[in-house]
């Protein structure tokens, strides 16, 4: 819950109202309340509840009579009556659902309980009221260190002004009485202010400090919860939760509250459950109980001296072999019933995403110092084969020089002598091939 002057500024990073606690719009108060009648208008001749709910400092609220025919709305910042002077809240219920919250807390409307409104802040009462609430900080901080510099056994938790500046109430928890008649003194004459002493329980504590608890939420004291109902580690018994203080304790050091939440569903859902202290008579030997499972309805049992091996069997098998216990009957064992209910432990695991690699979107890491060294290493082979290059080419160039100035003749002369050749031997076998014709005709 919030409004709008409590959306995120610059960079992401939340604005925030700074009120702590007391925002105008009501929307990110503690114990806030939905009005959900606001919409409705009331019948013809019908006069609007004259009572108004207003709320202080850390969810402390109080119902107050509009003797003045104020027209009031949810967020008005009003003066209201006090003990001495004034006091300064604001306005967080107005009309018939005013009438039910009374009626809920068991208020009554003449009771001296309900004091008046005065009349709606001035300037000069919300500043007066702003000063005194950045007073309490620093107050508190000096009378912790009062407090225990005289060695009381007691916790400053909280102080808070009255509207007008006269009064300030201090909240504080002990598990014994304390007599802070010289703390009373000490802190008159510290702050110049009339002191109140106020003793809360642990819890009402953590309800007007506030905090988030270990499931991620606001505490549902500081939100939602008005009534502290006792709290037994026979709730965290029912729902099969291990007796660790650490992980049952709240902020309050005492048990959370929310064991009560799913007490009730889980009691009804015991009842359909044999004892758990009752033993199953087998030939095999006696079975006691070692584990219920609430939700899926099985229990689990081990022979005596086989403490290591649990058979699991559900509630009808269980009922069935305490009917025939107590006809003097006894099961051959449970492992009968327990096979009934074997489970195939193998796991197929798939491929969801298939062939490919979950890194294959990933850019690889190229090393700059390899590149470095593979382009040094082909610049250098690359001068080296120009070297190796112009210097053969130069070699060549003068060979060949030499041998075209030399090596003309040679050639035509070589190229006659084998022309003639070839024209002697044709000539010859030609005669030849004449010679033996003549031989044969």
């Amino acid at each position: 819950m919030g409004c709008s002057s409590c959306s995120s500024g610059k960079d992401g990073q939340p604005k925030g109202c700074k009120n702590n606690g007391t925002c105008g719009t009501d929307g990110c108060n503690k114990l806030t309340v939905f009005d959900w009648l606001s919409n409705m208008s009331l019948p013809s001749g019908a006069t609007p509840f004259s009572c108004v709910e207003i709320r202080f400092k850390n969810g402390r609220k109080s119902f107050f009579k509009n003797t003045e025919n104020l027209s009031l709305s949810i967020g008005d910042v009003v003066a209201t009556e006090a003990s001495p002077g004034h006091d300064v809240g604001i306005v967080s219920l107005v009309g018939e659902l005013v009438r039910v919250q009374m009626k809920k807390k068991k208020v009554e409307v003449d009771s001296e309980e309900v004091k008046k409104v005065y009349r709606k802040a001035s300037q000069k009462d919300i500043d007066i009221w702003q000063k005194s609430r950045d007073r309490e900080e620093k107050m508190k901080v000096r009378a912790r260190e009062i407090a225990i510099r005289l060695e009381l056994q007691m916790k400053i938790s909280d102080i808070e002004f009255q509207g007008d500046g006269s009064k300030a109430t201090f909240y504080y928890t002990a598990e014994e009485r304390v007599d802070f008649r010289q703390l009373i003194k000490e802190f008159a004459h510290e702050f110049s202010t009339r002191i109140e002493m106020r003793q809360v329980g642990f819890r009402q504590e953590a309800a007007r400090l506030g905090g988030i608890g270990s499931c991620g939420r606001e505490l549902c004291c500081s939100t939602w919860l008005t009534d502290f109902r006792s709290v037994n580690t026979s709730a965290a018994r029912y729902q099969q939760l291990s007796l660790n203080p650490q992980k049952l304790a709240g902020q309050c050091g005492k048990l959370k509250c929310c064991l009560n939440y799913e007490l009730d569903a889980y009691i009804d859902a015991l009842n359909s459950f044999p004892k758990s202290d009752t033993k199953l008579k087998t030939e095999k030997g006696t079975a006691v109980c070692q584990k219920i499972d609430i939700f899926r309805g099985y229990l689990w049992y081990a022979y005596e001296g086989e403490w290591m091996n649990w058979h699991k069997i559900s509630t009808d098998h269980a009922k069935e072999i305490i009917a025939a216990n107590n006809n003097n009957e006894k099961v051959v064992g449970l492992e009968e019933f327990a096979s009934e209910l074997m489970e195939d432990t193998k796991m197929n695991f798939e491929n969801v995403v298939g062939q490919d690699s979950l890194t294959r979107f990933d850019q690889p890491k190229h090393n700059k110092r390899r590149k470095k060294n593979r382009n040094k290493r082909k610049n250098t082979s690359r001068t080296n084969t120009d070297k190796q290059t112009s210097g053969s080419n130069k070699s060549k160039g003068g060979n060949s020089q030499k041998q075209a100035g030399g090596s003309n003749k040679p050639k035509g002369g070589n190229s006659g002598n084998k022309n003639t050749k070839k024209t002697s031997n044709q000539r010859n076998k030609k005669s030849r091939s004449r010679n033996n014709n003549n031989d044969k005709g």
